[in-house]
């Protein structure tokens, strides 16, 4: 295991935090661990280069397609021993997954 090296005047140590850490206590408890916090602040869009905002952060995707996949028996209690065996399962699963929306969008055409 490597050791966390000391926090220099020239290498200061950062701990960037979502905005779910965006309540009281947690800037104190960052800082008395020594490290320098950049947490966003709720309702706080990202901004590139230029300082204009970006689009927003598309976390929903992830938690929407494994809400998707919970669906699925097979995968939602992990019955099979072997990993390739389950791997197999998720990847059937999103296939199906795909194959219906696809379908559903080409009757909507």
């Amino acid at each position: 295991m490597v050791e966390r090296p000391e926090p220099t005047e020239q290498a200061p140590q950062h701990l960037c935090l979502d905005k779910g850490y965006d309540k009281r206590p947690a800037p104190e408890v960052v800082e008395r661990h020594g490290y320098t916090p950049h947490i966003r602040k709720i309702g706080e869009e990202k901004k590139d280069s230029a300082g204009e905002k970006r689009y927003p952060a598309r976390r929903w995707v992830v938690e929407r397609t494994l809400g998707w996949l919970s669906k699925c028996r097979a995968i939602l209690v992990r019955y099979d021993k072997k990993a390739a065996n389950y791997l197999g399962l998720i990847k059937v699963a999103c296939i199906l997954l795909w194959y219906r929306r696809q379908h559903r969008l080409s009757l909507l055409r």
